[in-house]
């Protein structure tokens, strides 16, 4: 009989944590179409585009060049930034979609600075929601 700690690790790698509010933007055209009409905002890690897409839900996509470095270093990125956006998605407005380029300082960085160069380009974009909180409470 199998110890109980090992059905329980086995029943989370097949529990797949996916984002809830978000999608995949996939199609070349919808890129194309918010590199075109959608703004722009850059720091050390990251360039990220953003245009309102008029749906409930928010479509992120990712885009990594060869120059980063090789596949492995490419997919480590994506990787990244698909964690530190699911685990904020919450906070993010809805109905806009997103593109992440990433910069050839990328292939250095860890998850603490994807997340902060990430965070930092929503505020530039004001796509954090604002919560107002009562003192008296």
């Amino acid at each position: 009989m199998w110890p109980f700690f090992l059905r329980i690790i086995i029943f989370l790698r097949k529990v797949r944590l996916k984002m809830v509010f978000s999608e995949s933007l996939k199609k070349n055209s919808d890129f194309q179409n918010v590199y075109k009409n959608g703004k722009s905002y850059a720091n050390k890690y990251l360039v990220m585009y953003v245009l309102e897409n008029n749906t409930d839900k928010n479509r992120l996509g990712i885009s990594v060049s060869r120059k980063v470095g090789n596949s492995v270093v490419r997919h480590r990125f994506t990787r990244l930034v698909r964690e530190s956006y699911r685990l904020h998605e919450n906070i993010f407005n809805s109905g806009l979609d997103i593109v992440v380029v990433a910069r050839k300082n990328a292939s250095l960085a860890g998850y603490a600075e994807i997340e902060s160069a990430l965070l930092h380009l929503s505020k530039l974009h004001h796509m954090i929601k604002i919560y107002f909180y009562d003192e008296e409470n």
